[in-house]
């Protein structure tokens, strides 16, 4: 086994520094146990660091500078310095200075992925307002790392151990999500889901399950039409392009009866539709996964946690996930395209073309 499959390098990026991310980096790699499986980089600065790290009681954490020579040392944490100058830092303050190196460590960091210096990232979370500058004017991390890897599409994907969620449209507003819901968006984002379940994942055949936009899935054109003319549409499409989806479904009825349990994964067409019930159902710690980049990108299921921020309270159990799941998926590539360097020829599609739905429990 190659040493980048057996403990690849991980980035990972400092978040908002008035929030909870560097806490949560500092507890999760306390155990040296982590080592055994990767080797961590963190995108940050010294000073910052140990800011936090004087906040945290009875911690094990130590870390190596990289120098110049960009040598690792592989028996502790690794820090870049993404900057030198002395930053103020005030726990749970919202402040323009914390969102810029915020982003100073996530550019630094994707430019390691770009060059092959590491393997994975896993992104501390970032304060949407804070961050906005003339080079990020996204909503997220998810569509800066789309464009910064010049990709067309990509899926946001909670995971956790009995479900994995994926949306349709993620941080715009709810007044604007029937506009966003098209035919095209719903096979693109389909298609994306179905290669990274295979790939990333290790599911030969996954089966999708498509969420409605309406209350009880429109009621028959009742109560809205978007799963008549354009869901329904999309998953005919989908499957005739050997894509094995399933719906719409009524969003309540399909997670309060537990049918989330028979399917790979789920498509939900907006962010709350979907990231509260995976948040409330859940088992395990959940994972942020960017489904349909080159490179392997996780986060944990949280944000800044102002409130708590500079307490040492945040719990670190998501970030640890985050951080191993990216490992994780980095060994199924890598044995999945081992495995298909040689792809035997396609099945035919036509038979998939014709299956009926999964019978759900209707309200």
């Amino acid at each position: 086994m190659s040493q980048e499959l057996s403990r690849p390098v991980i980035g990972l990026s400092c978040g908002d520094l008035n929030g909870i991310g560097l806490e949560v980096i500092i507890k999760s790699l306390s155990d040296n146990r982590i080592l055994e499986v990767c080797t961590p980089i963190i995108y940050a600065n010294s000073k910052c660091l140990n800011f936090y790290r004087k906040s945290i009681r009875d911690n094990n954490f130590q870390f190596s500078i990289i120098r110049e020579d960009g040598k690792l040392n592989f028996k502790q944490a690794n820090l870049m310095n993404c900057w030198e100058e002395e930053v103020a830092i005030h726990p749970g303050q919202l402040e323009p200075e914390a969102g810029k190196y915020a982003f100073l460590s996530l550019e630094a960091a994707v430019n390691d992925l770009k060059s092959g210096k590491i393997q994975g990232l896993v992104t501390a979370p970032i304060h949407k307002k804070t961050i906005q500058s003339d080079s990020f004017h996204y909503s997220g991390h998810t569509p800066y790392l789309r464009d910064s890897f010049e990709q067309s599409d990509v899926v946001m994907m909670m995971v956790a151990e009995n479900m994995r969620v994926a949306v349709v449209t993620e941080h715009i507003p709810i007044g604007e999500v029937a506009a966003h819901i098209t035919v095209k968006a719903i096979l693109d984002k389909l298609a994306i889901m179905q290669s990274s379940l295979q790939r990333d994942f290790n599911i030969n055949k996954p089966k999708i399950a498509v969420l409605g936009l309406n209350p009880h899935a429109g009621d028959e054109g009742l109560i809205g039409d978007e799963e008549q003319k354009i869901i329904e549409p999309a998953i005919k499409e989908a499957k005739q392009k050997g894509i094995l989806a399933f719906g719409p479904y009524s969003a309540d009825a399909f997670f309060a009866r537990g049918s989330y349990q028979q399917f790979d994964a789920v498509l939900a067409m907006y962010h709350d539709q979907g990231l509260i019930p995976f948040k409330s159902l859940a088992t395990g710690e959940g994972v942020n996964f960017t489904a349909g980049l080159p490179i392997v990108r996780t986060s944990p299921d949280h944000g800044t946690a102002f409130d708590i921020a500079g307490k040492g309270i945040a719990k670190y159990e998501s970030f640890l996930a985050a951080l191993y799941k990216c490992v994780d998926v980095i060994r199924e590539r890598q044995f999945f395209d081992e495995n298909h360097a040689n792809p035997m020829q396609k099945r035919s599609t036509r038979m998939l073309a014709n299956l009926e739905d999964e019978k759900v429990a209707d309200e």
